[in-house]
């Protein structure tokens, strides 16, 4: 039996990626608490999968096929929340990920890896590959928010940006995603500001290390057990694992909902297991 949010009962939740291991797991507990649920995510069928998870446990979701990079696209999964549910009360903006060529294959640089061709080196990114990550990360921040907030002007609602770990303190390997979520924290404080007399608040959730389908081959071997890399994750995080997707659930709840958080805007919370506050010594 959870301890439901009633403040939360009939409001509407737009959720961007929501067809992901994190963002479908808050999409479906939001549901519990008696929200209606747009799932919106590039590969639609995803969506759908998540939506009907929602259905069988007796609440109310629909899935809308998006690409939040294109703002037709949102533009048009804007009128058909709409048309179904005929308000915004939260945007949930989870649509993010990496790209191959905006990540190295080591973590510090070797001068002979140079010459081989197989390594990807720092000079190897290329332009169009953090081109990708900023788009699909920063600009698939930026095209929902100014879409979907404008429903919620007169009415009020809640902003939650999906920031990273690698945010405050950038990841080895990945240069073009650490930088678009630091962008994230960035945006979600100049947003918080921007918009906190309207009483449309903005803030951000920070994951520690989850596993995912987009991380799954980064973490995990052929036989499940965890790479040298998740090894070395676990070891600087005190709590001495992996996030769960439900991990996420209480400071979600709390941060968009008004009766625990109605004077909090512009924070990013990290959910990370102690992993920031761990200096690895």
């Amino acid at each position: 039996m959870i301890n439901k949010h009633h403040n939360l009962d009939n409001k509407v939740a737009v959720i961007t990626g929501g067809g992901g291991v994190l963002c479908g797991s808050m999409a479906r507990e939001l549901s519990k608490h008696g929200m209606n649920i747009a799932i919106l995510n590039r590969t639609y069928e995803k969506a759908v999968k998540v939506a009907d998870d929602i259905h069988a446990d007796g609440g109310t979701a629909i899935a809308v096929q998006c690409d939040v990079t294109n703002r037709s696209s949102v533009e048009e999964a804007d009128k058909a929340v709409i048309e179904e549910f005929g308000s915004i009360d939260v945007l949930i903006n989870g649509a993010g990920g990496n790209h191959p060529q905006g990540s190295t294959t080591n973590e510090i640089f070797q001068k002979e890896n140079l010459l081989n061709e197989e390594i990807t080196s720092f000079y190897d990114l290329t332009t169009e590959g953090f081109d990708h990550v900023f788009r699909l990360n920063m600009i698939g921040s930026l095209i929902p928010s100014q879409v979907f907030s404008k429903r919620m002007i007169d009415r009020g609602g809640s902003i939650i940006n999906i920031s990273s770990m690698s945010a405050p303190s950038p990841m080895t390997k990945v240069p073009a995603y650490s930088a678009a979520k630091a962008a994230i924290d960035n945006f979600t404080q100049w947003m918080a500001v921007y918009f906190a007399t309207t009483n449309i608040r903005v803030n951000a959730i920070a994951p520690g290390f989850f596993l995912t389908e987009q991380n799954q081959k980064l973490l995990t071997k052929e036989d499940g057990s965890f790479t040298e890399r998740a090894e070395k994750i676990i070891e600087h995080t005190p709590m001495r694992r992996l996030g769960k997707p439900d991990d996420l659930h209480g400071t979600l709840l709390w941060l968009i909902d008004d009766e625990y958080s109605q004077f909090i805007t512009g924070i990013c919370v990290p959910v990370d297991g102690g992993f920031m506050a761990y200096s690895g010594v």
